[in-house]
């Protein structure tokens, strides 16, 4: 049994629609094949490895879910974790410099949901001047000789990122003696530059000693000084997800050609071992993944992405650079929605009701509705399905006591409440549903 909270929190999700951010290991199915693989991967991570990963599958088969499973995962084991999405306007994925800026918008650790860069960073002080200390050279009450030390050790623990991202470390210095000097307007203006935030006042930037804004180039070496600084501070290491990568194949062909380089790029500094301490994950289609128009596009990142599919998916090898998610089959639907039905019965004041009217074979209906409103395709219906059940159906039982789902309930869905492929699904399911202009 699931807590009050944890059940609260999927439930309200998948009312509104969308992937619970947590808990998914309660509901998780078909993914038991690549937890062991995945696993030894976080460990070679947390031992100071890193780690390229692309999942593959067609929309509804699970690849946000799958992502923030792992990430979840990787949580447990310490990890800090950050979800970005790729877009043509918000996120474009030529552009490391805004990837990086959202990587640390949307900062992740176990005690913090977002925005954990502060807590990281103060943790990390926190754990420089308890070495200092313990060094037993320096009184705790003396507050100067604290910080210059602890400005010293900075500058041993960054040698190596100091090389590459000099700026890196002189922010942080500069944020230090701010917070130092009791400015905190001052340490949050050089924090905000640090995280990659543009129109940070010049006043900031002059106080730490930096000029300008992060570029392309300057976030891979600040990429490596965070996961100095996350190590050093406790987490083993860095999970990023960069979700939809398929985007850039809407993009223009000049922004595409970047776009799939910089894939390369990271691709390559990844395996140099330039990035101790990440798990970088990409999702995508497998139009994305196989089509000219994708990575096919960019000869050597086809041949560092390329794994044999032709083979029966039961034979995938878990521990290949590319992985392919299972579709959605309507036993596989069926089996989360009867999982979802027992964790919302947690709890629930009318738990007996609902076991009654929600039975396994309702649920299948349900399903098998849901499906056929959607022409047939399973893959697209698991995200449209559980909201009916739990907004529609299980809702509704448990607080009227008289409605009964078989009698009182007809399964309808709007235009309005579907995504485009799920509304591209439903459309036209036979040929007397096209409408002709005459």
């Amino acid at each position: 049994m699931i807590s009050p909270q944890r059940r609260q929190e999927i439930i309200d999700a998948l009312r509104r629609g969308t992937v619970p951010k947590s808990s998914l290991d309660a509901f998780a199915v078909g993914l038991e094949r690549f937890e062991s693989a995945l696993d030894e991967e976080l460990q070679k991570v947390a031992s100071g490895g890193s780690v390229f990963k692309a999942v593959r599958g067609e929309y509804g088969c699970g690849k946000t879910f799958f992502a923030r499973w792992l990430v979840e995962r990787a949580k447990k084991l310490g990890f800090a974790t950050s979800e970005v999405q790729v877009s043509e306007t918000e996120t474009p994925l030529h552009r490391l410099e805004t990837v990086y800026r959202r990587l640390n918008e949307r900062l992740s650790t176990a005690d913090t949901a977002q925005g954990a860069l502060r807590n990281i960073v103060d943790g990390w002080f926190f754990t420089l001047e308890e070495d200092v200390l313990a060094e037993g050279a320096i009184d705790a009450n003396d507050e100067a000789k604290l910080v210059a030390r602890t400005a010293e050790l900075l500058e041993q623990r960054l040698t190596k990122v100091t090389e590459a991202a000099p700026m890196f470390s002189a922010a942080l210095r500069g944020y230090r003696l701010a917070q130092g000097s009791g400015d905190q307007a001052m340490a949050d203006g050089i924090l905000a530059w640090l995280s990659g935030q543009p129109n940070v006042s010049a006043n900031a930037k002059r106080f730490a000693g930096v000029k300008g804004d992060i570029d392309h180039f300057g976030a891979l070496g600040f990429l490596q000084g965070l996961l100095t600084v996350l190590r050093d501070s406790g987490h083993p290491g860095l999970l990023v997800v960069l979700d939809e990568v398929e985007t850039i194949q809407r993009v223009r062909s000049d922004v595409r050609d970047k776009s799939l380089n910089a894939l390369r790029q990271l691709i390559d500094e990844v395996d140099s071992g330039r990035f101790p301490g990440l798990y970088l994950l990409i999702t995508g289609t497998p139009a994305f993944f196989d089509s000219h128009q994708g990575i096919g596009r960019l000869e050597p990142l086809a041949q560092r992405l390329h794994v044999d599919f032709t083979t029966d998916a039961k034979y995938d090898n878990p521990r290949a650079i590319q992985l392919r998610l299972p579709a959605f089959d309507l036993d596989r639907l069926c089996l989360v929605g009867t999982r979802i039905r027992d964790i919302y019965l947690q709890h629930a004041k009318s738990s007996a009701r609902i076991a009654d009217r929600c039975d396994d074979q309702y649920v299948r209906s349900l399903a098998e509705a849901v499906t056929g409103k959607l022409g047939g395709k399973v893959g697209v219906a698991p995200r449209i399905f559980l909201k009916k059940l739990v907004a529609d159906v299980l809702d509704r039982v448990d607080l009227h006591e008289g409605f009964n789902p078989r009698a009182d309930y007809q399964l309808t869905i709007g235009d309005v409440e579907l995504t485009t492929i799920e509304r591209h699904a439903a459309a036209g399911t036979s040929v007397d549903e096209i409408e002709l202009e005459l």
